[in-house]
């Protein structure tokens, strides 16, 4: 199932194989992504243990015929969240090559919850950038000063950026429509 990638122990399986291991009962699947993402558009089978809060404790029980396998949106949360594991003391982890991403091209199906919240990246977005034509609207049509909140909100992306880490995010994730069900 699994093919070698550059990360030692850690291993990846393609969509097609995934699938068919998915209906043989062989795996279990892993979303690392937040549990906001993961309502909103899903791999059936798959439960959802954020990399954010990921315990290698906490992860759903795996039997000895099976093996655990982990998926992001495109693969890059699931290498790390895999490299997490690898440290904690696993012998080896699979992720998946592409992630949702990559599944969907494929042409498997998902689920969808359309009443989900859109991701939060997308949320960041639309209220920094809100913020910033705020900020400049104001400062170019009022007082000058309003300007400050377009280079506040600047260099509250560049720290984020540089850091990994997102207090908008944290913010938005408070509100009610993104916690979990």
């Amino acid at each position: 199932m699994p093919s070698p990638t550059g990360v030692p122990g850690l291993q990846t399986v393609d969509p097609a194989s995934l699938h068919q291991h998915l209906s043989q009962g062989t795996v279990v699947l892993v979303d690392v992504r937040e549990p906001g993402e993961h309502r909103g558009e899903n791999i059936p089978q798959a439960c959802c243990c954020p990399l954010s809060s990921l315990e290698p404790s906490q992860l759903p029980p795996v039997a000895d015929h099976q093996t655990l396998v982990l998926h992001c949106q495109s693969g890059m949360r699931s290498t790390k969240a895999a490299e997490k594991l690898l440290a904690a003391g696993y012998s080896s982890v699979i992720h998946l090559e592409g992630g949702l991403n990559g599944w969907k091209a494929a042409g498997l199906p998902t689920q969808v919850d359309a009443t989900a919240p859109i991701s939060m990246m997308r949320q960041v977005q639309i209220v920094a950038g809100s913020l910033v034509v705020t900020g400049t609207l104001l400062g170019t049509f009022v007082a000058p000063g309003f300007l400050i909140l377009s280079g506040f909100v600047g260099a509250g992306l560049v720290f984020a950026g540089v850091s990994n880490t997102c207090a908008m995010a944290a913010l938005l994730s408070k509100l009610p429509y993104n916690r979990a069900a």
